[in-house]
């Protein structure tokens, strides 16, 4: 049984002061590791000029990681299947006649365009929004993809529409290269610790040569 489904099943014992063998054992791998500063993809830049509302750090959002008990890590579980089955992939330039755009997708959307939605309705559940992080990979043909990262004291785990299940980033097999810094959602940071990203989009991540 994968780890996100197992910690739903047990935490109900391990809020009660028991401590879950896999959060006692090689912990802080649980957790996405920052290195430096990064500029943010130009895609975002533009989504967050006609939706401030997003992209705005809660002045209540604490800076502590968020507790997720049993009840809100299967919230992500939920919205993560529910916005990837309500939602086609395609490209914004089959949707939009455009490269880059992100927005709210309808019935078709792109990466970036689900993280958006799944965002806003767990938001809408009383998730804090600097414990859901945009984030840039590289997926296994080295392409450029977007993720959302739950933040959480229980790890850093992974909504992404080409699965339902939801994953911890490690247990992922994409090269993590940005997102969103907890402490201000318009501030981007690295997760390659051999360089920073430039802000290319999504779509300007190109397969590597």
């Amino acid at each position: 049984m994968r780890w996100f489904a197992w910690c739903v099943a047990v935490c109900g014992v391990a809020w009660s002061g028991f401590i879950l063998p896999a959060l006692a054992v090689d912990g802080d791998v649980r957790f996405m590791r920052v290195h430096g500063q990064s500029l943010p993809p130009y895609g975002f830049v533009e989504f967050c000029r006609t939706h401030k509302r997003e992209c705005t750090a809660s002045a209540k959002a604490s800076m502590q990681r968020f507790d997720a008990g049993p009840e809100k890590l299967s919230e992500l579980d939920r919205i993560n299947r529910r916005v990837n089955a309500a939602v086609q992939p395609a490209t914004d330039m089959e949707v939009y006649g455009v490269e880059e755009y992100w927005t709210f997708p309808g019935t078709r959307g792109d990466c970036e365009d689900y993280v958006i939605l799944k965002r806003h309705l767990l938001m809408k559940m009383g998730w804090p929004s600097n414990s859901l992080l945009i984030t840039v990979v590289r997926d296994e043909k080295g392409e450029g993809h977007a993720v959302l990262t739950a933040r959480t004291q229980q790890g850093d785990f992974i909504l992404d529409n080409k699965v339902n299940d939801v994953r911890l980033w490690r247990d992922t097999p994409y090269k993590y290269i940005m997102r969103q810094s907890y402490l201000n959602p318009m501030v981007w940071v690295s997760l390659d610790p051999r360089a920073t990203a430039s802000p290319e989009a999504i779509a300007g991540l190109r397969r590597k040569q």
